[in-house]
């Protein structure tokens, strides 16, 4: 492996820094970040003037989708939140036929369909930061903050909405029928908001 080391080598030694020029967030929560197209350009060019390449070889993710609702202008939204976490792992290939793996690691969240496309971009970002052993801007977020030091964000309160006057008509009919729908009428309740009248016509039942 001495050549596709030596080759990694001279990467680490054109690439002595990357600047942190994205500002990613706002307010309290904003923070300097380094920009993709950063890192692909300073190491994507260093890789080639040494005979480097990297090619993906195997994508695992998991996802989770959290749904809520949440009340705007007097009108009930539905919002979601799609969490993707992925595990790369790319082929560093050397002109000379040598070659070794590189594992990855990141995690994306959209509102949407992007978060698979930001966690990718993140695992690949940091896998070419960390072989090369980049260091990017003056001292890392990690170095000067800790977590703990950081308020969180405002948790999100759900909004149950009113069931419409069919709906409720046709769990009051569910309430008066047989053991099962009584469940179900009583499982759907919960996943509504009642107005007095309507509490004080389900409790009479």
């Amino acid at each position: 492996m001495k050549q596709i080391a030596k080759a990694i080598i001279e990467v680490m030694k054109t690439v002595k820094s990357i600047d942190k020029n994205m500002n990613v967030g706002s307010g309290n929560f904003g923070y300097k970040g380094v920009a993709d197209k950063d890192v692909k350009h300073a190491i994507g060019q260093a890789m080639q003037d040494n005979g480097l390449c990297l090619i993906p070889t195997s994508v695992e993710q998991s996802v989770q989708v959290d749904r809520w609702q949440e009340e705007e202008y007097e009108k009930i939204k539905q919002k979601q939140s799609v969490f993707t976490e992925v595990k790369t792992k790319y082929l560093l290939l050397h002109e000379s036929g040598e070659s070794i793996e590189v594992a990855g690691y990141g995690q994306g969240v959209d509102s949407q369909d992007k978060s698979a496309g930001k966690a990718t971009t993140y695992a690949l970002k940091y896998a070419l930061l960390y072989l090369f052993m980049v260091p990017t801007g003056i001292i890392d977020d990690a170095d000067k903050s800790h977590s703990n030091d950081v308020a969180a964000p405002p948790k999100k309160v759900a909004v149950k909405p009113s069931p419409t006057k069919e709906q409720f008509n046709g769990l009051v009919a569910y309430l008066k029928g047989t053991d099962k729908q009584k469940e179900q009428a009583n499982s759907a309740l919960k996943s509504y908001t009642l107005t007095a009248e309507q509490t004080k016509e389900i409790s009479k039942l």
